[in-house]
């Protein structure tokens, strides 16, 4: 299939969109105002057709729906489609993928772990550009001290902080959604 799939579906969050290619998920879409959720997948994928998901889809989808209401699948294993994605990006994702449900990691951890320290805004821009939000769970990297950051998500910081407490990340299970 060369022109990518699309489809919607409800989660305990709202309703959420997926792209995909035969290499994997192209782009997620996380809840927005009603409608604009396909608006916008078809603006970031123009030339997508919205059909029936295939099977890889369709498991990805429950993985998803399952993680937004509390549960613990394993996201890690859903393949990603990073075609056009900068390899400072690619590389952003990878570890931002590895960090535990539950946990966080600061901008500036990240960046040490890239072996570049001062590179804590370049993480933080390459987390903004973040195609695939849950799955690669840029929600999880934070500010320095713990503050949230910013989270480019509709919604923001307060979607950010939303998912960290369906996550039960330490200080944020009183967030009041």
């Amino acid at each position: 299939m060369n022109a990518p799939g699309v489809t919607l579906f409800d989660t305990p969050i709202g309703r959420c969109g997926l792209a995909w290619r035969a290499q994997g998920i192209a782009g997620v879409q996380l809840p927005e105002a009603a409608g604009v959720e396909r608006a916008r997948l078809l603006r970031r994928f123009p030339d997508a057709l919205e059909s029936q998901p295939p099977l890889v889809v369709v498991d990805a989808i429950a993985s998803i729906v399952l993680h937004l209401a509390g549960g613990l699948p394993d996201l890690g294993s859903i393949e990603l489609d990073m075609t056009g994605v900068q390899m400072f990006d690619r590389r952003v994702y990878e570890i931002a993928r590895a960090i535990p449900r539950g946990q966080t990691r600061s901008y500036g951890e990240i960046a040490a772990e890239l072996g570049d320290p001062g590179a804590a805004r370049a993480v933080g821009q390459a987390l903004g550009r973040n195609p695939f939000p849950i799955i690669v769970p840029c929600h999880r990297v934070l500010a320095a001290a713990g503050r949230p950051g910013g989270f480019s998500a509709h919604g923001g910081v307060a979607t950010k902080l939303r998912l960290l407490a369906i996550e039960g990340a330490p200080g944020n299970a009183e967030f009041d959604f």
